[in-house]
């Protein structure tokens, strides 16, 4: 299950990146409430899946996934 959440928080971070983008410096309300949204799911799922998995592991697979996913969508 913590693998799962792992992905999905890397998800929440492709979600987070994207949206500071749009929110064009802060200013876009709707794109900054996703990215408030946004980053604390990514972080909280992290830190939910750093309590069984590796450190170094689900840190590396947690970016991966963010910045694979951010780069595809732009």
């Amino acid at each position: 299950m913590d693998w799962v959440i792992l992905i999905a928080s890397g998800v929440l971070e492709a979600v987070w990146a994207t949206a500071l983008g749009r929110s064009n410096g802060f200013r876009k309300l709707v794109p900054t409430i996703i990215i408030v949204i946004a980053a604390i799911g990514s972080l909280g799922g992290l830190g939910i899946a750093l309590h069984t998995l590796p450190t170094g592991t689900a840190y590396a697979v947690w970016t991966a996934t963010g910045a694979s996913l951010t780069v595809l969508w732009a």
